[in-house]
């Protein structure tokens, strides 16, 4: 007979192989993307709309895929959207038009919502001390960006950009069978039909939810932005072929993916709170450096002019990526960790909301990266975008979380002093 510790290792190690394949699919067009937007002549607003498009409904369906898994467990649900993007992808090395691109694109996109499916299946199998650490380990199939930017461009050079829709169609369905083969259901994990929609949506009345949103907004949705984005961006700012470029950005996606597992495990360790904050800082120390633009400037001097110039080489750039590529990874784990703790009873749905804010993040800020390169003609202006989101994220923590800290650990001071006197 298989036991239930048996069952629920099972369950993550399929439902981490079946994510980590989603995400590949998810991330595709920031590679094929590159050649899609040459042979129609798009501009960067443009690139930004086609790449993020399959975000968009990854992330709108978010919130019923959670509600749906509390209701009817993850093994169904994650199973069913996985079988409904097949097609779809498929479909993809068909199109010919820029709007053909966008609807297979919207459509595709449902493979991002297995985050939602998965997070709350696997946490439903674990304690609540071992919870932060299987969340950890089935995030890490966010590597799936990475895996995309070290397949795909080989793909793209020996065959063709079509070919890359048509090898993840296969590999979908051959996940979908494997996953269904080695998962497991229990039906004490669903809510029940005494639930209804309207209790299951109440969360979004709740400050709290939309507080963890605004942070996953930047460790999550500032990460898949990025990795849709980055690999053009070295083709752009630095000049390196595609295969090049995608290898080059995979050194954000990778610990993006990996290190959420040790980000569940300090974040059972030493709490959310304390993570997030520390996170949210490294975050904005790399971002203050990768938001300064190429700069020369000339000084007059009494012997004559001299020109400097002030910039970050791609070396030092891919350091700084990676270094915030780390954070993020460790935020997305610790941001969960706070829903675990505060809603035991539907993870499913306040994931599902949290995880549609985080995904409409990386749904808009790649249309907001091109948009404000044709606006003001700097690449680094995306990272300038991400510093102020992450300071108001900041800001909101220290309000609503430091502070209160602070005076809870004072009065307990004085109480203590009083009691001695």
């Amino acid at each position: 007979m298989v036991t239930q510790k048996h069952k629920a290792w099972s369950v993550v190690t399929a439902s981490t192989i079946a994510f980590t394949v989603c995400f590949m699919i998810w991330m595709m067009f920031a590679v094929i993307g590159i050649p899609i937007k040459k042979t129609l002549g798009l501009n960067e607003t443009q690139f930004g709309i086609l790449i993020a498009m399959p975000v968009l409904t990854g992330s709108l369906i978010r919130l019923p895929l959670g509600m749906w898994t509390d209701k009817f467990g993850g093994r169904i649900v994650f199973f069913v959207l996985m079988l409904s993007t097949v097609i779809p992808i498929f479909m993809i090395s068909r199109a010919t038009e820029f709007w053909q691109f966008l609807v297979t694109g919207l459509f595709v996109g449902v493979a991002g919502g297995s985050f939602t499916v998965g997070i709350s299946y696997c946490a439903r199998w674990f304690p609540k001390n071992q919870q932060g650490l299987a969340m950890g380990i089935f995030g890490a199939g966010n590597t799936g960006a990475a895996l995309t930017k070290l397949i795909a461009p080989s793909i793209v050079v020996a065959f063709g950009w079509a070919m890359v829709p048509q090898v993840y169609a296969v590999l979908m369905l051959v996940t979908a069978i494997l996953f269904w083969l080695f998962s497991y259901s229990d039906p004490a994990h669903k809510v029940g039909k005494a639930v209804t929609v309207r209790e299951q949506l109440a969360a979004l009345k709740d400050p709290t939810v939309w507080k963890y949103s605004q942070y996953y907004s930047i460790v999550f949705g500032g990460y898949v932005a990025l990795a849709l984005w980055m690999t053009k961006y070295y083709v752009s700012e630095y000049g390196f072929d595609l295969k090049t470029a995608a290898l080059l950005a995979a050194a954000f996606s990778i610990p993006g993916g990996i290190l959420r597992a040790i980000g569940g495990y300090f974040s059972d360790k030493y709490g959310a709170h304390t993570i997030t904050w520390w996170v949210l800082w490294v975050s904005l120390v790399c971002l203050f450096f990768l938001s300064y633009p190429q700069t020369e400037f000339t000084i007059i001097t009494v012997t004559g002019r001299f020109t400097y110039h002030v910039g970050l080489g791609p070396a030092m750039f891919t350091v700084i990526m990676f270094t915030m590529g780390i954070a993020f990874a460790i935020g997305k784990a610790s941001v969960f960790k706070y829903i675990a703790d505060d809603y035991p009873k539907n993870i499913g749905v306040i994931s599902g909301v949290v995880g549609l804010a985080g995904g409409l993040g990386g749904f808009v800020m790649p249309i907001m990266f091109g948009a404000l390169v044709d606006l003001t003609g700097i690449r680094s202006s995306a990272f300038m975008l991400m510093f102020g989101i992450v300071w108001v994220s900041l800001m909101w923590m220290y309000w609503t979380e430091v502070r209160p800290l602070d005076a809870k650990r004072h009065r307990k001071h004085t109480a203590a002093l009083d009691n001695i006197e």
